[in-house]
This record gives structure tokens, sequence and C-alpha cells, in this order.
């Protein structure tokens, strides 16, 4: 355990600055910062947990949020079934520890001195760790969020792309079909919304987003085009 908390103090480190910047943008979404704190507490996915938060400052129904929410994590279910099989731990007790697993914990759990063993108490610790640095930085960052100048809080809105484009530039560069499906479905997002005006916009997200990964699915890989 203490190896993990050691291994996850960095991740913990650079979600603070990330999670400041969702508890101040939840404040301007409306939220309290038990709310914002909560949301952190209960869902601790940051990806969804941005796009929850502009869905919410659009005026999007529960459904849209819950179903874009949903589409976006369905990448924790292949982390988990890969984790799964070198975590010794009984089913249930991989159950639990299932929560703690981010994009950050995953990588760092996958390249662990442990490399095909994975420690249960060694997880704990690290997702642990991370998930402490994720709540307090949104705590903190709602808390202190009226203190921020106006012009500066005005500026973090563009947090949320940030972060989407900090996950997606790197797969590119290495795969051109994420690339294709990239491109994709930002196009198909827009003529959607173009076509469909009475659409909001959590839908034209989620039909965009299902329409690319079903055209991703037929994509040809790297191996068969050589």
């Amino acid at each position: 355990m203490r190896l993990g908390i050691k291994d996850g103090l960095p991740i913990a480190i650079g979600y603070l600055p990330i999670a400041l910047t969702f508890g101040i943008l939840s404040i301007q979404a409306g939220l309290n910062p038990f709310e914002a704190t909560g949301m952190s507490i209960w869902v601790f996915a940051g990806a969804s947990q941005f796009i929850a938060i502009n869905l919410l400052q659009s005026h999007a129904q529960i459904l849209e949020i819950v179903l874009t929410t949903f589409i976006l994590n369905l990448r924790h279910l292949l982390m988990s079934t890969s984790l799964s099989r070198k975590l010794q731990a009984t089913p249930m007790i991989s159950s639990l520890l299932s929560f703690g697993i981010t994009d950050e914990t995953f990588v760092v759990a996958s390249m662990s001195e442990e490399k095909f063993n994975i420690g249960g108490k060694y997880f704990l610790g690290l997702a642990a760790t991370a998930y402490v640095g994720w709540v307090v930085g949104t705590f903190i960052g709602s808390l202190f969020s009226q203190m921020i100048p106006a012009s500066l809080t005005a500026g973090m809105g563009i947090a949320l792309y940030v972060m989407f484009i900090g996950l997606l530039v790197p797969s590119m560069k290495k795969s051109w079909q994420i690339t294709f499906i990239a491109i994709f479905s930002g196009l198909m997002n827009w003529i959607i919304s173009m076509v469909f005006t009475s659409l909001s916009s959590g839908w034209t997200i989620i039909i965009a987003t299902l329409i690319a990964t079903t055209v991703g699915a037929f994509l040809p890989q790297e191996e068969e085009i050589i």
C-alpha cells in the first residue's frame, strides 16, 4: 500500500489544478460547493464531470447527461477487464477497487513494478491517493471560486476542451484510425446540429458519437493494410 501511495502522489498533484478548475466551473454552472464536491466524491471521472457541467449549463435533460457520460466512460470497461486479469483480489474486492480506475491510475498500475500481478493493497493505495487529490482539489476550487477574479474564471471555460485535446492528440499521433474517427465525429456533430436544429447539444453529441464509433469498428487495422 505504501508503494501504491508513493506512485499515486504524482497523479494526485497532477489532478489538483484540473480539479480546482472543475470546482470553479461547477459554481459558475449553478452548483454549490457541496454539490460540486459530491459529484467528485460519487463520480470520480474527470472528463465525464466536465462534460456533465457543460451539459448542465446548456440546460440538457438528465437522460442526455447520463447517456453522454455513459458512452464516454465505456473505455473503463476495457480498462477494468485488463486489470482484473492481473489484480490479486477476490471478485468482490476487485469490484470495489474498480471505482478507482481512471486513465491515469490504469496506466500507472499497468506499468508498475508488479507487472504481471497487481496487489489489491497496492492498487488501493494508488487509487485512494489519486481520489483524495481530485476531491480535495474540487472542494478548494468550489469554495474559493468567488475569490478568483472574474477575468480569470471566464477563461477557465476552455479547460474542458483542453482536457479532451490533451487526451486525444497523443492517440491521434499513433493511429490514423483514431484521427479519422475524431475528425469524422466532429463533422457528424456539426451536420446533425445544422440539420436537426431542434436537438439539444447533448443529443447531437450522443448520436454523432454512436455513428462515428460504428463506422470506426469497420475500419481496417494497420496490419490488414500492410
